[in-house]
């Protein structure tokens, strides 16, 4: 599931579904452009409340431990990295992640059935099939794009991170390594 409900798995994945399920797929069409981030965005406010931009924009804070992550590349002892902070899942509470991984899964599922019955899409019927997967759970849908792009929450971020990793702890890799021995 982890590996699933990863951003870019996510991304590939309904990428993947889009091209191969739309009988009117159009790689250059507004709908497309805008499906994968809204696709993304739905998912994340279904479970926070929040697109992932807002996720970004409100958490990333030079002033909290590891910047207010709660996972990066190099969670748990390395260092985070400018790309970790544009990331909305490196925020998530872990019954935040369980959620999105079990919701995004579910809906792999669904679209699985539907692809076993023969059903076709149009790109906007594809696009329609998320709000109600997620009407039918329960889930908040989001209606428009949110209130911060993704744009001013990767400035933000990054912005909050130039100043974190001015303090930021580094601990060597001899370091690591004399711990790893001491713990033998």
């Amino acid at each position: 599931r982890s590996i699933r409900a990863s951003e870019r798995r996510i991304y590939q994945q309904v990428t993947d579904i889009f091209a191969e399920c739309s009988i009117d797929y159009d790689p250059k069409s507004e709908i497309t452009k805008n499906f994968y981030a809204m696709v993304q965005n739905k998912f994340h406010f279904a479970i926070t409340g929040k697109t992932a931009a807002e996720i970004i924009h409100l958490s990333a804070n030079a002033k909290k431990e590891n910047m207010g992550l709660t996972t990066w590349k190099n969670s748990p002892d390395g260092r985070v990295l400018k790309s970790d902070v544009i990331i909305a899942k490196n925020y998530l509470q872990e019954k935040e992640i369980q959620q999105l991984e079990r919701t995004v899964t579910g809906y792999f599922d669904y679209i699985e059935g539907l692809i076993e019955r023969e059903n076709t899409f149009t790109m906007e019927g594809l696009a329609e099939s998320v709000n109600k997967f997620l009407t039918f759970n329960e889930y908040r849908v989001l209606s428009g794009k949110g209130r911060i792009s993704k744009l001013q929450a990767d400035k933000k971020a990054v912005k909050e991170y130039d100043e974190f990793n001015k303090t930021q702890k580094i601990i060597s890799d001899f370091d690591k390594e004399v711990k790893k021995l001491k713990k033998k």
